[in-house]
C-alpha cells in the first residue's frame, strides 16, 4: 500500500479552470453524515451529465495532473449503475478522477469518500487495519445515494459495484464477502517487513496535515473480532480489485463463498508484483474470479499522471516511495489499460 501522505488535503480541491468545451461528465462534492465516524464524509461523485456546469480540474495539484469534469452540471436521465470507489492508504478519492471520469463517460455513476484516518494528511498506522470503518464508509455512501433524494432518481439500485485500489482493494474485497485472519496478517508482517508491514513498524504518521512520530503497531493488539468480522454488503453485485492489500491474510473458505464476479488486476508482471498484493491465487479461489496483470507497470502506476519536476519535488518532501519514477511504459498507457479492463468488467457484470 502506498504511504503517500505528504500532501495536505487542501491541494486536492477542485481547481476551477477557464471552460474550453462542454463536458459529458459532471462532478459534485457532497457531505454525507457518518454517525459511527463522529464526522461527515467528504464524498466526490462523477456522473453522466448534460451540457452545463463550470469546467474544473479534479485532483490537480503540484504533483499530479487533474482530470476535467463539469462541476455541478445537470444530470442526464438515468437510471445508471453505481460504482463506489475506495482509495489507497494515504491517498484521496480525487486522485482516482482519471478512472472515475472514464467510467462516467461510459455510463456509470462513480462515488467515493475520503476515508478518515487513512487519507492524505490524516493517516496513521493504528487506523490503517480498521477495514470495518472503511467498508462502513462505502455502505453509508450507498445508503445516501440510493435513499430519498435527487440521486436515487438517476441510480439503478440493483446494479451496484465496488472498485478499490491497494487498501481500497482490501475494502472492496471485504464488502464482497472476503474475511481476513488477524493471526495470518500478523505472521505475514513478522517475516515480510515491507510495504504495509514497514508502515506498521512505526516512525511517522500524519494528523491534521502535519507529520507526527508514532511507535510500532503490534497487529495482534487490533480488535480481533472487528478485524475478522464479515463486512459483506449484499447490494454489491460485482467488484474490481486493483492490487488489493492483505492478499496473504484472507481466509480461503470466505473467498470460495463469494458469488459475485471478482475482477482482479495486478500492476506489473509475475516477477515484479509484490507479495503484499499478489492476487492471482485469490482470483482462483472465487467462484467468478478473473485475473489480469499489466506488464510494464508498478503499484504507483495507478496514481494520476505526474507533472514535470514532480519526482524532484517528492524527494524534497522526504518521500521515499517511487511515486513519480518512470516505469517501462508511460503512465498514460497503463491508465488506458486499467480503464479498458475496469470498464469491460463492469459492463459485463452490471450491463451498460
Amino acid at each position: 500500500m502506498p504511504l503517500f501522505q505528504f500532501l495536505p488535503a487542501a491541494v486536492f480541491i477542485l481547481a476551477v479552470a477557464t471552460p474550453s468545451h462542454a463536458h459529458d461528465v459532471g462532478v459534485r462534492e457532497i457531505s454525507v453524515p457518518a454517525p459511527e465516524r463522529g464526522r461527515d464524509l467528504s464524498v466526490t461523485i462523477w456522473y453522466p451529465a448534460a451540457t452545463g456546469g463550470e469546467t474544473a480540474l479534479v485532483g490537480d495539484n503540484q504533483i499530479f495532473k487533474g482530470t476535467e469534469a463539469a462541476r455541478d452540471a445537470p444530470f442526464l436521465l438515468g437510471p445508471f449503475p453505481l460504482v463506489v470507489v475506495s482509495h489507497g492508504s494515504g491517498g484521496r478519492v480525487q486522485a482516482m478522477s482519471w478512472l472515475a471520469t472514464a467510467l462516467a463517460e461510459a455510463g456509470f455513476i462513480v462515488a467515493g469518500p475520503n476515508h478518515p484516518g487513512t487519507t492524505s494528511g490524516d493517516s496513521t498506522p493504528v487506523n490503517t487495519p480498521k477495514l470495518w470503518e472503511r467498508t462502513a464508509d462505502l455502505s453509508t455512501v450507498i445508503d445516501k445515494l440510493t435513499g430519498t433524494g435527487e440521486w436515487n432518481k438517476v441510480i439503478d439500485a440493483d446494479r451496484i459495484a465496488v472498485l478499490g485500489f491497494s487498501l481500497g482493494g482490501s475494502t472492496a474485497m471485504e464488502m464482497s464477502g472476503a474475511e481476513a485472519s488477524l493471526d495470518a496478517y500478523a505472521r505475514y508482517c513478522d517475516s515480510y517487513r515491507k510495504w504495509d508491514c514497514a508502515w506498521f513498524a512505526g516512525g511517522k504518521g500524519y494528523v491534521n496535515d502535519m507529520p507526527v512520530e508514532v511507535g510500532k503497531l503490534d497487529l495482534r493488539t487490533i480488535d480481533k473480532a472487528r478485524f475478522e468480522q464479515s463486512n459483506l454488503d449484499r447490494r454489491i453485485k460485482a467488484a474490481v480489485l486493483v492490487d488489493p492489500g492483505l492478499a496473504q491474510a484472507y481466509r480461503e473458505e470466505s473467498l470460495k463463498k463469494i458469488e459475485i464476479p471478482m475482477h482482479f488486476i495486478n500492476l506489473g508482471s509475475a516477477e515484479t508484483i509484490p507479495l503484499a498484493v499478489a492476487s492471482k491465487p485469490l482470483a482462483a479461489l472465487t467462484q467468478k474470479g478473473s485475473y489480469a496483470a499489466i506488464a510494464g507497470a508498478d503499484h504507483f502506476s495507478f496514481l494520476p499522471e505526474c507533472k514535470d519536476g514532480a519526482a524532484e519535488a517528492l524527494k524534497s518532501f522526504g518521500e521515499v516511495d517511487p511515486i513519480c519514477e518512470p516505469t517501462e511504459r508511460p503512465r498514460a498507457d497503463i491508465h488506458a489499460d486499467i480503464i479498458s479492463l475496469a470498464r469491460e468488467a463492469l459492463q459485463q457484470s452490471l450491463g451498460e
